[in-house]
């Protein structure tokens, strides 16, 4: 066989091996170049843009004092979950104004700050009728500012992945990130249930 032809075979050998690993593109680009000819323009591959994510909304929200877990709630399920601190002194509910307790109850979110040192706030409702009268009885004040707030602002969009202890003054505590992503995801007159 002549060289120019072992050339043409090798050549062709080429392309069929190049054919069976490289695709057709590969060839068609390697044939234009060898042969003078315009490469093949590349088909535009369509990248889908992401779905935009949905906001996160809840229409309850529940509080474990014991599991030192809040919970955001919609139709029944738990759309997200946070580790949460409260008052120096978590047992039991809530009687009367500087005993460190958190209440324990229903109540609703009835108003929010953000201006608060600690980033954001939402009031819960407590003292209900009940516990008023109850702390008439004692002679007590019942307290009242009770809220879920997050960290002072200079700690930043922290999240503690856990509290390792409680620390408000029967407040509900919660990251920063978390404080932000709880008070887009209510609106007051929200429920909430604090649950021991």
């Amino acid at each position: 066989m002549p060289p120019p032809t072992r050339r043409r075979l090798a050549l062709l050998g080429a392309i069929a091996i190049l054919s069976l690993t490289g695709g057709c593109q590969m060839i068609a680009g390697m044939l234009a170049g060898i042969f003078g000819a315009p490469r093949p323009a590349r088909p535009s591959i369509a990248v889908p843009k992401p779905a935009p994510v949905a906001p996160l909304r809840a229409d309850r929200i529940v509080v474990f004092k014991q599991r030192r877990v809040l919970e955001l709630l919609r139709d029944g399920e738990i759309v997200a979950s946070f580790p949460i601190a409260l008052g120096e002194h978590p047992r039991g509910p809530k009687r009367e104004e500087g005993d460190g307790r958190t209440p324990e109850g229903r109540y609703v979110i009835d108003g929010r700050s953000a201006d608060t040192r600690y980033t954001r706030e939402l009031h819960i409702s407590y003292p209900d009728v009940r516990e008023r009268a109850r702390a008439v009885a004692m002679q007590v004040d019942p307290g009242g500012a009770i809220f879920i707030h997050g960290l002072p602002r200079d700690y930043g969009p922290f999240d503690p992945p856990r509290w390792y202890r409680d620390w408000t003054d029967g407040c509900i505590a919660v990251g920063n990130a978390a404080i932000v992503k709880i008070w887009n995801a209510v609106p007051d007159g929200t429920p909430i249930d604090i649950l021991p």
